[in-house]
């Protein structure tokens, strides 16, 4: 939290109101899937509709949201790496598993202190080796199936369904007094810093061109896909939060497991040791599939921007054997392995969560803007209410934004000037519109 009011037990709160703010953008990016017809991201939408420097902003936003949300999630499964070691009695030496950089500082389970807060020497190991290992994957090629990804959601819903069931009888009501601590602005706040838990909700609206009617159908999928991830979420936030005092859990990178353990040491708490090596299964499964996707999402990015002329061809290069942009995906992937090593999981997150943020916004201007524009457009899907939802989708983007800290702010603004001074001195002349100017 770094000083910022936190939503307490009210972090149930916090999701609901990202799952309203996240409905309000999938419709939105349904209209530009709809639009376009092929199957693609913000960037390749926005390119097609809204032109080369609205492209490009986004394009590179894309690439700290995804660089973000890959860095927040290594991070969370070294740290369930290191609570498996441990629930096996191995203990590694907090220099090599913990990040440089500890806003919080960090303390062991008897509250005594093995960083204070800032930075000291180390480096996350098991966070760096996770992205170097999944980008050699990425690199020699990787097909999904139906039946994998099936096969990871039902194990993370299993592994969900049972801390659950087994959190019940454990809860202290008490815990939840005062339920929200620190009035809406700790709900605002919550709602920032965990709003890349649902990043993956706008993969629905990608595929608004297999809908055999989109305009019944985009609807009924985002709205869909977003109860049920929200009515687990706050099921977990629910429990996790009536099981320890939510102070406790502050900068932690796996606050699920590691209460499990504080309460399995207590008297008639043994049952959850086994619970916890479940849900830590689970949570690892779970994380090398987001892993994977965002790794591979991010290295497409860089690949399609190199392709339309924005970044050096080098980025676009294929690997002779494998055929995957190899160049980009090692890239990416040192991009993402060097900070996670390096920082927390809190000023990550950050990163990743105002880099959606706005690249939700541009989305749903650019929904407006094209309503203007072309109005005449053929959609295979219209957002209802005209120009109201896309403009609410905005209002509620800058508002959860204003709920991150200024510096997460300064080092946004300090990433986008930095992706402006290359476009308007390198990409803008190398594009593949460069000849027309």
């Amino acid at each position: 939290m770094a000083g910022r009011p936190g939503a307490g037990p009210a972090i149930a709160l916090s999701l609901i109101l990202v799952a309203f703010v996240c409905a309000l953008t999938g419709l939105c990016y349904a209209e530009l899937a709809s639009m376009i017809p092929i199957a693609g991201s913000a960037y390749t939408y926005t390119y097609a509709t809204m032109g080369e420097l609205i492209a490009w902003i986004i394009g590179w936003d894309l690439i700290l949201e995804y660089a973000g949300s890959n860095m927040t999630v290594s991070v969370g499964f070294a740290a369930h790496i290191v609570d498996l070691l441990d629930w096996f009695g191995l203990h590694p030496a907090p220099t090599w598993i913990s990040p440089a950089y500890l806003p919080e500082g960090l303390q062991d389970l008897a509250g005594n202190w093995l960083y204070h807060p800032g930075w000291h020497f180390g480096f996350n190991i098991p966070a760096f080796l996770v992205v170097l290992l999944l980008t050699v994957v990425l690199v020699r090629g990787i097909r999904e199936s139906a039946e994998t990804n099936n096969m990871m959601v039902g194990i993370k819903l299993i592994a969900i369904l049972i801390f659950v069931f087994a959190a019940i009888g454990f809860i202290h009501p008490g815990n939840y007094h005062p339920f929200v601590p620190n009035g809406f602005s700790g709900i605002l706040t919550g709602g920032s810093i965990i709003f890349f838990t649902y990043i993956g909700f706008d993969s629905v609206s990608t595929a608004a061109e297999e809908c055999k009617n989109p305009q019944r159908d985009l609807p009924i999928g985002i709205i869909a896909t977003l109860v049920v991830c929200t009515v687990l979420y706050v099921a977990v936030a629910v429990c996790l939060t009536g099981l320890v005092p939510w102070q406790s859990m502050v900068g932690d990178a796996a606050p699920v497991v590691n209460a499990l353990k504080k309460l399995s040491l207590l008297p008639g708490g043994h049952s959850l040791h086994w619970v916890r090596l479940v849900v830590l299964f689970g949570a690892l499964m779970g994380m090398l599939s987001s892993l994977l996707v965002y790794q591979l999402g991010q290295s497409r990015v860089w690949f399609s921007m190199s392709r339309d002329g924005l970044l050096p061809k080098i980025f676009s290069s294929v690997h002779p054997r494998y055929r995957t942009p190899a160049f980009s995906t090692w890239v990416a992937g040192f991009l993402v392995a060097i900070p996670s090593g390096l920082f927390d999981i809190g000023t990550l997150a950050n990163l990743s969560n105002i880099g959606t943020l706005f690249a939700f916004i541009l989305v749903s201007i650019g929904v407006i803007v094209l309503r203007w524009r072309e109005p005449e457009r053929k959609r295979g899907f219209r957002v209802p209410f005209g120009p109201i939802i896309p403009a609410l989708s905005v209002v509620f983007c800058f508002l959860l934004m204003a709920g991150l800290d200024i510096l997460t702010w300064w080092r946004f603004v300090i990433w986008l000037l930095i992706g402006l001074v290359i476009y308007f001195f390198y990409s803008r002349h190398r594009s593949e519109f460069a000849k027309p100017r």
